[in-house]
């Protein structure tokens, strides 16, 4: 699999699981305003990954090729994925 490849399926994952998650399941309060989609906003889920908001904006459009595994280990507990996912 291209790196290509490999950073728009890691997009497409991140995109789909974000919206799966509510801020209240993460203890979030759920903020001012109506969301335009479901689930966390993107700064709401670099907080808990305990990364920039940037980083993650690349990461989830493609744009980020190479997360390092700690990077994705945070993303994974932030995303409460199991261990197969």
């Amino acid at each position: 699999m291209s790196s290509d490849q490999h950073s728009n399926e890691l997009a497409r994952f991140l995109r789909a699981r974000r919206t799966q998650i509510t801020p209240d399941q993460v203890g979030l309060p759920a903020g001012p305003g109506l969301r335009r989609t479901p689930g966390l906003r993107r700064e709401e889920l670099a907080t808990l990954a305990g990364v920039s908001i940037d980083y993650y904006t690349r990461l989830e459009r493609g744009k980020e090729t190479r997360p390092s595994p700690a990077v994705v280990d945070s993303l994974a507990r932030a995303l409460r994925l199991a261990g197969d996912e």
